[in-house]
């Protein structure tokens, strides 16, 4: 027998009672090695490293699991995150999960989709907080929801409350119309939008009228906006029935009445 196999079989069923402490827990690779010395428990699972802990599984090139009851794990090469419970997907280049705070740090380039909201959203940093249903995202964030493109250096995603907070030269797009302020809040169930703070925005030519309760303008805080008036030069509303240059009641066009005096 190797005598490295004693060790790794020690590791292995730590990790196998790692699993009783907290959610359900396995791991497969190619190979694996490890360290049992108190309080420095590690193992580094390399090719094709899978993690799964409770509803989470998580694949990568490499996956170094430590900490009591191997509670921390970094994730490196090809990172991908899913947990079809939640309808969650992740990828990403580096990835630190906390199995007990339900905590995850992705780091470089990074997409994280929400299959039960329909959003998807990238940036060059996310951190997931699992217990709380909040993302945040910071560094080239874009968000992404059927007819709604946000753009931003920060956002917070809220996910029971389906709504985002974006900052940091924000934008957001909707079917052609582009909006920026300081600060724009988004209810991602309504896709209404919050715009606070040097207000400006471009809305597109041409669009389809919309139902009376759809594409409503964008809310203003902190702006005196007046109310609604009709536009400058709109056409004339036409003359009310029996007035000067209403329509007979025949259709026909009438002959003009001879001057006075002349007869008829």
């Amino acid at each position: 027998m190797s005598p490295r196999r004693p060790a790794l079989v020690a590791v292995a069923l730590a990790i196998a009672l790692a699993s009783a402490a907290a959610d359900d827990f396995s791991f497969s690779a190619d190979s694996m090695s490890g360290a049992m010395a108190k309080g420095r428990e590690r193992a580094v699972l390399v090719g094709n490293a899978v993690v799964v802990s409770g509803g989470m599984r998580i694949t990568a090139d490499r996956i170094e699991l430590y900490g009591d009851d191997f509670r921390f794990a970094e994730c490196s090469g090809r990172v991908s995150v899913v947990d079809d419970e939640k309808g969650l997907r992740l990828t990403t280049e580096r990835l630190f999960y906390d199995r007990r705070d339900k905590l995850s740090r992705l780091t470089g380039p990074s997409v994280m989709e929400d299959r039960q909201n329909k959003v998807v959203i990238k940036g060059d940093y996310i951190e997931n907080d699992d217990q709380r249903k909040i993302a945040i995202v910071q560094v080239n964030v874009r968000i992404l929801k059927e007819s709604l493109s946000c753009r931003a250096e920060f956002a917070r995603y809220d996910r029971s409350a389906k709504s985002l907070e974006l900052s940091g030269w924000p934008t957001v797009r909707r079917d052609g119309d582009l909006y920026s302020a300081e600060t724009i809040l988004v209810d991602l169930d309504t896709e209404d939008i919050t715009l606070v703070g040097s207000v400006s925005g471009s809305v597109a030519a041409g669009k389809k009228e919309a139902a009376p309760d759809d594409g409503a303008a964008p809310a203003v805080e902190g702006t005196d906006a007046p109310p609604d008036a009709p536009p400058d030069g709109g056409a004339e509303a036409p003359p009310p029935e029996g007035g000067p240059g209403a329509p007979s009641g025949d259709g026909q066009d009438q002959p003009p009445a001879p001057p006075a005096g002349e007869a008829p």
